[in-house]
């Protein structure tokens, strides 16, 4: 018995501890990891390779296409609002 609360304790200390979060951000297509001395940082938040680049100047990083880029929503345009569900 004491065996099956020990295993079942430890199976929810696993299941309770957070996953790792996603290094890509999905809405900006362009991303730029800069390397540094003890590790290096992602950051995706840019709009076209030439505005990374520009900021990247002069740092040891590279800018590069999102690969989790979801895109703007299909059949209307970036950041365009949903109309109204109508009232009956």
């Amino acid at each position: 018995m004491r065996g099956l609360v020990l295993a079942l304790l430890a199976l929810g200390a696993v299941a309770s501890t957070p996953a790792s979060a996603q290094k890509y951000d999905t809405t900006s297509p362009v991303c730029k990891t800069n390397y540094r001395f003890g590790g290096e940082d992602t950051d995706c938040s840019y709009t076209s390779l030439a505005q990374c680049k520009a900021v990247s100047s002069g740092l040891g990083a590279i800018c590069f296409d999102n690969p989790y880029y979801a895109g703007a929503a299909a059949g209307r345009p970036r950041g365009a609002a949903r109309r109204p569900r109508p009232a009956y």
